[in-house]
């Protein structure tokens, strides 16, 4: 009895053993398939392997908050309104922004094309977010994805003959038009609730903050992908 004890507690062992494995090795695939696909995201947009490990970092840092004798470093401070402290966050704001304007300018795309994708994920994002007084402003799965679809499609439609400045429309309009039409365009209506004490409101933050990120890195992968053979011809 004591030898099939011990057989079955090694079989158990060794099961268990390799499903830790399995799982380990599925996810640093995983992760390494997302590292993939963000390098080639921002390839497509004229930054190094290094530029866009940097962006991410920095980015990943602000994401939470960051006090420095008492300060929260993170965030912006805005305005004060209905016991709302309202901010923007610079890993989810200040930097999709300044990263937006670079491309604008130094890609020369052309206002009048981003205008028009920036509108439409604009619209898109607005109606597939609601604002919780609990936790901002929010979007249920799948429906987060949609921005990140509109943004690489028009992009690809826009630029069908300049292949190059896809990918930059679709970052632009993709992260600019989730910030605008989830965060700003429902702002007004987050702050008509009282949350009863004060409570940080952050532009760019929370859960809008991954909404951001991966709309603006789908969108432009997207785009990569739709040119690749075009590119190699």
């Amino acid at each position: 009895m004591v030898s099939i004890s011990c057989e079955m507690m090694n079989g158990i062992l060794t099961a268990y053993l390799f499903g830790y494995l399995l799982f380990l090795l599925v996810f640093v695939f995983m992760v390494y398939i997302a590292f993939l696909i963000y390098t080639r995201a921002f390839k497509e947009m004229g930054f190094s392997a290094f530029e866009a490990v940097m962006i991410l970092l920095i980015t990943l840092m602000f994401r939470q908050p960051i006090y420095i004798c008492g300060v929260d470093i993170s965030n912006f401070y805005l305005f004060t309104y209905n016991n709302w402290i309202v901010c923007i966050n610079i890993g989810g704001g200040v930097i999709p922004i300044i990263i937006s304007l670079y491309l604008l300018i130094k890609r020369r795309l052309s206002l009048p094309k981003v205008l028009i994708a920036l509108l439409a994920v604009c619209i898109f994002a607005y109606h597939v977010t609601y604002p919780d007084v609990n936790r901002g402003i929010v979007s249920p799965f799948p429906k987060w994805l949609v921005p990140g679809m509109i943004a690489g499609a028009l992009a690809a439609i826009l630029y069908i003959n300049e292949p190059r400045k896809a990918a930059p429309t679709a970052y632009l309009s993709g992260a600019m038009g989730v910030l605008i039409g989830a965060d700003l365009f429902h702002l007004p209506e987050l702050l008509s609730f009282d949350p009863g004490k004060p409570t940080i409101a952050s532009i760019g933050g929370a859960n809008i903050f991954d909404m951001i990120y991966i709309t603006g890195i789908l969108a432009a992968f997207l785009d990569a992908v739709l040119f690749i053979r075009r590119r190699k011809a």
